[in-house]
């Protein structure tokens, strides 16, 4: 009996316990009753999914989840959302992440990260200021890419990858003087950067946002390159094809690289917007052909970046909602299905950003026929997958358990 493979990601959905809702994370008081109802079918835990010593990035993490080892296959962010927009990388092209931000003068000549995401710019803005930016590359080496909202990707080719970038949700209200140090030393990146702030500030998209009270887009952000990485297909490592439902770049990247199919969703935002329903039916459709879909939800990440509990519990009670609900329910047309519901990393409303910690999971094996456990539905959460005492050390064997393969050859 063939076996289709379902993976549920809620991007950041982890975190700590807070004062604020009586010692409880927001997985905990968020009502997830299709979550807590599959604890009674399946088995709790926590994985390592970010090797020791690298960053706790959604690259790393998700790259992990999908059973490659990040400390061997590992190049960049960037790279994996150049394969996500088309873009063929030659072996001495170096991608950048380039995000369209918000930066704040706070009167004293000191700029500070007000929002990485320049107030999660739409997409039809922000292609009118790439566009308009495209004049600053176009007689140099750079190579400028629109992507989704404001989310965008720079090209050197030959250029430097060994630069001290920071993500700019890592320093949410910070001065960005130290940060801004790592451009300073390459005259092609700092021009690009000080010539887009001065055509971004007096757009007119950007003057239409402050008048409408939005915050502009006023700045690029360069972070999270490298060189094209080389990865086997998951259908070389474990005999899978399928595909990767994802809003954003980076998710859709890897799956390119991993050799699943990057379906494009109408609609799909990567926040509290985002088309739910055109995912779960994307990725039900997909497993009529394939084996394994990854559907991937970014908006509890968002949230908390932006330090938001009340959007964050919000977009956790929408994936289970939204999410989890339909493909539970529409995972009953296949004779057999494991179902893995997992959040990447943790994302720390107190922090604002990732950190490396063991993160919770939900694993049911053949979901339509696994008996159901006696006595009430606990909460899925952190707590009960670390009282669980189940714990893997990498995504790389919370992958192979899924699937069933051995960890060490995967």
């Amino acid at each position: 009996m063939d076996c289709k493979y379902i993976i549920l990601v809620g991007d950041g959905m982890g975190d700590y316990p807070l004062d604020e809702l009586g010692g409880k994370t927001p997985l905990e008081v968020a009502r997830t009753p299709n979550m807590d109802r599959l604890m009674l079918k399946g088995r709790v835990g926590m994985a390592q999914t970010v090797p020791e010593g690298m960053e706790p990035g959604s690259d790393v993490a998700n790259m992990s989840l999908l059973g490659y080892d990040p400390s061997v296959y590992h190049t960049g962010r960037a790279p994996l959302e150049a394969a996500s927009m088309g873009i063929h990388l030659a072996p001495l092209d170096v991608a950048f992440r380039c995000n369209l931000v918000t930066l704040e003068n706070d009167g004293t000549g000191i700029y500070r990260m007000l929002d990485y995401s320049a107030g999660h710019i739409t997409t039809e803005e922000a292609r009118q200021l790439i566009a308009a930016l495209q004049k600053v590359v176009a007689s140099g080496p750079l190579h400028l890419y629109p992507g989704v909202s404001y989310r965008h990707l720079l090209v050197w080719p030959g250029g430097r990858e060994d630069l001290a970038t920071t993500p700019p949700h890592d320093i949410s209200g910070e001065p960005i003087a130290a940060y801004r140090k790592a451009y300073l030393s390459e005259p092609v990146l700092l021009e690009f950067i000080e010539q887009a702030a001065g055509i971004l500030v007096d757009h007119p998209v950007n003057r239409k946002r402050v008048a409408e009270g939005k915050r502009p887009a006023n700045a690029v952000w360069l972070w999270g390159q490298g060189k094209a990485p080389s990865m086997p297909s998951l259908k070389e490592k474990a005999g899978l094809t399928g595909a990767m439902i994802s809003a954003v770049d980076l998710l859709k990247g890897l799956g390119v690289y991993a050799g699943l199919d990057p379906i494009a969703v109408p609609g799909a935002t990567g926040y509290l917007d985002t088309n739910y329903a055109g995912k779960v039916d994307a990725a039900l459709k997909s497993l009529e052909t394939g084996q394994y879909v990854y559907v991937h939800i970014e908006a509890p990440d968002e949230a908390s970046h932006e330090g938001s509990l009340a959007k964050k519990i919000e977009a956790i009670e929408a994936f289970d909602k939204n999410v989890v609900g339909p493909i539970v329910e529409g995972a009953r047309a296949f004779s057999k299905v494991n179902l893995l519901v997992v959040t990447d990393h943790l994302t720390p409303i107190c922090k604002r950003t990732h950190v490396a910690d063991p993160v919770p999971f939900l694993f049911v094996e053949d979901l339509n026929h696994a008996a159901i456990q006696s006595g009430t539905a606990d909460t899925f959460c952190e707590r009960t997958a670390e009282a669980a005492g189940w714990r893997l050390s990498s995504g790389v064997e919370l992958f192979a358990h899924f699937v069933g393969l051995d960890s060490k050859k995967s």
